[in-house]
């Protein structure tokens, strides 16, 4: 989708990932014109992410407004990728086929009683199974493992696929993705009003869309009071591949769906592909912007996921990967219009980057269209970091800086 560079257009998308590429469909589709800005389109956390769509599996303590959204998300994604997959032909890797979380030991088994408490608070409904109902479900399953819960309607996609059926359905809509850096956000009369690229051509835009993950908060031009606190946050992660000599009589990489276990109080999970693909992951690790793959990270994923599975052994390694989620202090996503005028977040989605998509692109199109903001963006403003006692940078506000903008 590389054409020249437009002088102007109504939005400019900074990133490439799910989450721009999304933005950017659903916004030409809504008649607007859209470039977007990457040099290495859906290369970010995008490509090192697993696809897990479980935001039942996901809950967490401090994380309902997170949860609700999820789950606003996991309904669109069947209609999203149906209307994909129909506009461009192109798999994605998406299986509704529910996740099975694990415990493998009794302290295990205790703390995923506590964890069931939480997410039945949320107002869902997962089923309980015994050591023997978890190994019927999953016959590959080590016989240790003493129990489980099942929710059903969680799904899983494949990141790498969905991203290039994005690129082409964006595309086919009448996006344009330019594979260049933006080298600097551009103000005019303090209003977010375009950018330029790492070629020192300019774009001009009505609105401008932060979607560059971890590196939105650091773009060039853009005032340090309107920029989203958004850190990097490593993850590593494996894929295996089941051979066609693997293969006979077993379920696509060893599993009919993904499993989320608890071994000795580490967590580990295994999404199974239909092309016979496992991925398994993932660590979370505060090293700033380090995509080191290590031998200790990888060694302990392995480790987790044998204990549960043990015929990952005769898997094929096939990729190691260390990508960078986007995290905010609460670990939640920014979305909606942010303190600078013309400037418009989605970022910050951390774990949930690929599971949040069609809501993301769904409310922030609409808001480019209409610009009227949406309720679900409540919980998600921009501005809800001060107010949780953070302090803007000492000299400066959203005003003197946006009038210095140019």
């Amino acid at each position: 989708m590389s054409v020249p560079v437009p002088s102007q257009c109504d939005v400019l998308i900074v990133g490439g990932g799910v989450i721009g590429m999304s933005i950017a469909w659903r916004a030409a589709q809504q008649g607007l014109s859209v470039v977007v800005a990457d040099p290495r389109p859906g290369q970010g956390a995008t490509h090192a992410a697993a696809g897990m769509l479980t935001p039942i599996a996901e809950a967490a303590y401090a994380e309902r407004e997170i949860f609700a959204l999820g789950q606003d998300s996991l309904r669109r994604y069947p209609d999203f990728i149906t209307e994909l997959q129909n506009a461009t032909g192109l798999p994605t890797g998406f299986r509704q086929a529910g996740t099975l979380q694990v415990a493998y030991d009794v302290d295990d088994l205790a703390l995923l009683g506590e964890i069931r408490v939480l997410q039945e608070s949320f107002g869902v409904h997962l089923e309980r199974l015994t050591a023997r109902d978890c190994r019927e479900a999953e016959p590959m399953l080590d016989p240790s493992v003493r129990g489980g819960l099942l929710a059903h309607e969680d799904a899983s996609v494949d990141p790498r696929l969905l991203t290039v059926a994005l690129h082409k359905a964006a595309e086919g809509s009448g996006a344009r993705l330019v594979r260049e850096a933006v080298t600097e956000i551009r103000c005019t009369a303090g209003r977010a009003s375009g950018a330029r690229l790492a070629d020192d051509s300019v774009i001009t835009a009505r609105w401008i869309v932060l979607a560059a993950g971890w590196e939105s908060a650091a773009l060039p031009g853009l005032p340090a009071s309107a920029a989203p606190p958004v850190r990097p946050v490593k993850g590593q992660i494996i894929r295996l591949r089941m051979t066609g000599a693997t293969n006979a009589g077993l379920p696509p990489g060893l599993l009919l769906r993904t499993v989320r276990g608890l071994v000795r109080g580490s967590s580990v999970y295994l999404v199974p592909r239909d092309s016979g693909e496992l991925v398994i992951g993932a660590t979370q690790e505060e090293l700033g912007p380090d995509t080191t793959v290590t031998a200790g990270g990888i060694w302990e994923l392995l480790r987790d996921a044998r204990t549960l599975v043990p015929g990952i052994t005769e898997l094929e390694l096939q990729d190691v990967t260390a990508g960078l989620r986007p995290g905010t202090p609460d670990n939640a996503p920014v979305l909606g219009p942010g303190a600078l005028p013309g400037l418009v977040l989605a970022t910050g989605h951390f774990r949930a980057g690929v599971l949040l998509a069609p809501v993301t692109a769904d409310t922030i199109a609409a808001y480019l269209r209409t610009g009227t903001p949406d309720p679900i963006w409540a919980a998600f403003r921009a501005d809800r970091f001060p107010a949780r006692g953070q302090s803007p940078r000492k000299g400066q506000d959203v005003a003197e800086e946006a009038a210095a903008c140019r």
